[in-house]
């Protein structure tokens, strides 16, 4: 990629909605030959050939959902970093359950690698080293809850675990008390120095 901010939705919708063998062209073109891939199913780590093992996973996605709704919602490019956040949404639909669809967002965290160009009349490209997909809880368990009594769980259960830090803010007030007036927030103070003054 020469602008990846410009050139990623279409890079992410040849990897997910194309033939496998523009799938494969689409990761020997953007993907380092060692690049990785995490997801919270499956991981490959990265090493001399692990892009073979990309191509895998992408035809196994392809293979489960051969129709795959998928939607960039927005990128976010950190030069100096070279890395690339794309926030997408996607309707997968199960080959086995054709009538169940699972709407999931997520966002992805994309790993870059400057590269310099073949002719130095052009400018670098950028290879994509890793590839990190972000699910919140309540996304990930779509993928489980048919009837959906697995995501309702979690969606309880996150405002259970808010209800809970809410009592213990409270209860626990003094010890904010504390660190405001005698440790003073974050400043580097020892347990000694706030003790004797």
């Amino acid at each position: 990629m020469e602008n990846p901010a410009a050139e990623i939705p279409h890079v992410i919708h040849l990897l997910c909605q194309s033939k496998p063998s523009q799938q494969r062209a689409t990761l020997e073109k953007y993907f380092t030959p060692t690049a990785s891939f995490n997801h919270p199913f499956c991981r490959t780590g990265s090493f001399n050939g692990s892009r073979w093992l990309i191509w895998c996973i992408y035809r196994w996605y392809k293979i489960m959902s051969p129709r795959v709704d998928i939607t960039v919602d927005s990128v976010a490019y950190d030069d100096k970093a070279l890395i690339l956040y794309v926030s997408m949404h996607q309707v997968i639909t199960l080959f086995i359950i054709p009538v169940y669809s699972v709407p999931v967002s997520l966002v992805t965290v994309l790993r870059l690698v400057r590269t310099p160009s073949s002719n130095s009349h052009y400018p670098p490209v950028y290879l994509i080293k890793s590839q990190n997909d972000l699910y919140q809880v309540n996304e990930f368990v779509k993928f489980f809850s048919v009837l959906h009594i697995v995501h309702l769980f979690a969606f309880i259960w996150q405002f259970i675990a808010t209800a809970f830090c809410v009592l213990g803010a409270l209860i626990f007030t003094p010890i904010s008390w504390l660190e405001e007036n005698v440790v003073g927030g974050n400043a580097e103070r020892g347990i000694n120095e706030v003790v004797n003054g």
